[in-house]
């Protein structure tokens, strides 16, 4: 009896532009996200200096102006990071495969196809984090220069409104990199998840 063999996921290979700017997001992420723990540490966003406090253990810096300086160089690395990447795929034209088009919302409402719907999802989702990062980066130079960028605070009403939104803006990332990976692991299993790193 003939048996046809299993047909073989092709895997989109994986630009090494793009592995290192998953590496130095990572990288970035979690230097920003210890450090910026360090500085909630010294004035929590709820409650005050009485408020909520982070274990020691889970943030870097040692102090206040030790967590601003490890948040600002890792800052620059992050935002240089984006910056490039953004013209990299401009210029190869890689942003029509990456980002949200009406195709995708039109295969939400009408396809059957599971492998269809999720690359539509995932291009949703990679969509949707391009205003969370600007608003994340909007608010951090606000409260990095509030002096030279009075307009910012005043876009959220307070100093304090101003603190919130920016921290909100880290459980939005946080999810989004867990649907992400979620989402390239469905579409192309451990391999594709691994290719883009390796």
């Amino acid at each position: 009896m003939l048996t046809v063999p299993p047909k073989t996921q092709k895997i989109p290979k994986i630009a090494y532009a793009a592995k290192i700017f998953h590496w130095v997001n990572i990288v970035s992420l979690f230097v920003m996200l210890t450090s910026g723990l360090q500085i909630y540490n010294a004035n929590p966003v709820f409650g005050g200096r009485e408020g909520l406090h982070i274990f020691p253990l889970f943030t870097l810096g040692g102090w206040l102006a030790g967590g601003r300086h490890w948040h600002f160089a890792a800052m620059w690395a992050f935002s240089l990071n984006l910056l490039w990447y953004g013209i990299y795929i401009l210029v190869t034209r890689r942003w029509r495969h990456k980002f949200v088009s009406t195709k995708d919302i039109k295969a939400l409402q009408k396809t059957q196809n599971p492998k269809r719907l999720v690359y539509a999802w995932h291009r949703i989702v990679y969509t949707s984090i391009i205003p969370i990062l600007l608003l994340a980066i909007f608010t951090g130079i606000g409260m990095y220069k509030p002096a030279q960028f009075p307009g910012i605070v005043d876009c959220f009403g307070s100093w304090q409104a101003l603190r919130i939104v920016h921290f909100s803006t880290v459980p939005m990332v946080i999810i989004f990199a867990l649907l992400h990976s979620y989402l390239g692991w469905k579409a192309g299993g451990e391999q594709l998840t691994e290719s883009m790193f390796w």
